[in-house]
């Protein structure tokens, strides 16, 4: 492989960075193919309880490589995880978009698929596909308008445009705004707060929390009820009430 994406391993929190600066880490065939294979170590891997996504050289993603796929019509997808190896399918594990710079088109799309974003506060998200004559089908149109307002995700769809981060974050997209050349450490701060938590029970709750936006009130617990019913009889369940009746840390199992 040609370490367009790299990674490394901080607190039980595996960094992915997206290593084209010189394409302004577009995304091609490679780089989804390194993608979807890092987010299966990070699912694979027990070790590993988070994931933060970020760009190189101070640039998120400037979206798919438009000069490969006018070239020779490449497009960058790998198999069921979709455009990137993460917009249709994310890892099991919580993921945090860590934002400089640019996030545009499909890296707009690559940072909605992630459950928390940080992001500098000169940072710049835009949906720009429409300009283009195309539409951003991997995530843009359905994701943006369950995140931000109706009208809010329209404007951003349907105009092109590039939004500062400020004003996303006013409209509830982004988690933490940070100095700029900060995103990356503010985000691995929340990862270790992530992290310290029973591993087990964070992943059942990113799955409620993904899967329940589309359940009927008179259904939602039926259906949340045999997908926690491990949870209360794991053994990490047990560790953490008898670490804080002892007072110390919760020596997690993951099971």
């Amino acid at each position: 492989m040609s370490e367009q994406v790299k990674t490394s391993v901080q607190d039980g929190v595996m960094i992915i960075t997206i290593n084209r600066p010189q394409a302004r880490n577009a995304v091609n065939y490679d780089t989804a193919q390194e993608m979807a294979q890092a987010l299966d170590e990070l699912d694979a891997n027990p070790d590993l309880a988070v994931g933060i996504l970020t760009g190189a050289e101070n640039t998120f993603s400037s979206g798919m490589d438009l000069k490969a796929f006018a070239k020779d019509g490449q497009r960058p997808y790998a198999g069921d995880r979709g455009f990137a190896g993460i917009c249709e399918r994310p890892p099991r594990k919580p993921i945090i978009a860590a934002v400089e710079g640019y996030a545009l088109a499909g890296g707009c799309e690559i940072a909605l698929s992630c459950d928390l974003i940080v992001a500098a506060d000169n940072a710049t998200f835009g949906l720009p596909e429409v300009k283009r004559g195309i539409v951003p089908g991997s995530g843009g149109m359905v994701r943006l308008p369950s995140r931000i307002p109706y009208h809010i995700a329209m404007e951003a769809v349907l105009t092109g445009d590039m939004l500062p981060a400020a004003r996303m974050a006013q409209h509830g997209l982004i988690n933490k705004l940070t100095q700029p050349g900060q995103a990356l450490e503010a985000a691995l701060d929340m990862a270790r707060t992530i992290a310290a938590n029973g591993p087990l029970a964070v992943q059942t709750a990113k799955q409620v929390v993904s899967e329940s936006r589309n359940w009927r009130p008179a259904d939602m617990f039926d259906l949340q009820r045999p997908r926690i019913a491990h949870i209360f009889t794991s053994a990490d369940a047990k560790e953490g009430a008898t670490a804080f009746a002892e007072k110390r840390a919760p020596v997690w199992q993951g099971k």
